[in-house]
């Protein structure tokens, strides 16, 4: 049991993702995670408000199944299956907390500095969450898809659009961290 609570290393890992990749390439289907988004609105309605969101669903909605069992899964093994520890490297951890003020980096699956219950009483937390979100929710349908989908699907399918997005959210993500996190942090 030692061997499940711990973070399983990339040669478990990614031959199992690239199990599941072989066998959703076989029947045909795609992962991907934002469409389920589009997927939803369309299965209560919205199809009445905007032409985005008719389509027919029900062919997608498969991959809702994929979702809760991501959200039920995740549940379960961070819950059951963990120790409470989260690995990450000690120069990052260290560099966290004496530029960030991060002090819970290691200790915890996202900073309680930022996602604590008691942190929501900032309206700073509470506005950059709400803007990073739409942020996020946006580009991810801009992008065609979120990082996962075109990071594992796209790119194991060897889509140019996904590899071109890819490029771009490697590029975003170094432009945050490295330019506007310190201005907003």
């Amino acid at each position: 049991m030692e061997y499940i609570y711990e973070p399983w290393p990339w040669y478990v890992a990614g031959p199992l993702i690239a199990l599941v990749m072989f066998i959703l390439l076989l029947i045909g289907k795609q992962l991907g995670m934002s469409s389920n988004l589009r997927t939803a609105c369309a299965a209560v309605g919205a199809g009445k408000a905007s032409d985005f969101f008719k389509f027919n669903w029900k062919a997608e909605r498969w991959n809702l199944m994929v979702v809760l069992g991501a959200a039920i899964g995740g549940f379960i093994a961070s819950t059951y299956l963990s120790n409470g520890t989260v690995k990450i490297n000690p120069r990052t951890a260290q560099q966290l907390s004496d530029d960030y003020n991060i002090k819970s980096a290691g200790k915890a699956y996202l900073p309680t500095e930022i996602f604590a219950a008691e942190n929501l009483a900032d309206p700073l937390n509470i506005v950059i969450l709400l803007i990073g979100g739409l942020l996020v929710g946006f580009g991810a349908r801009y992008a065609g898809g979120c990082t996962s989908g075109h990071a594992i699907s796209g790119l194991s399918n060897l889509q140019l659009p996904s590899l071109i997005a890819v490029i771009g959210f490697f590029i975003g993500g170094l432009v945050m961290i490295h330019l506007l996190y310190p201005i907003i942090f």
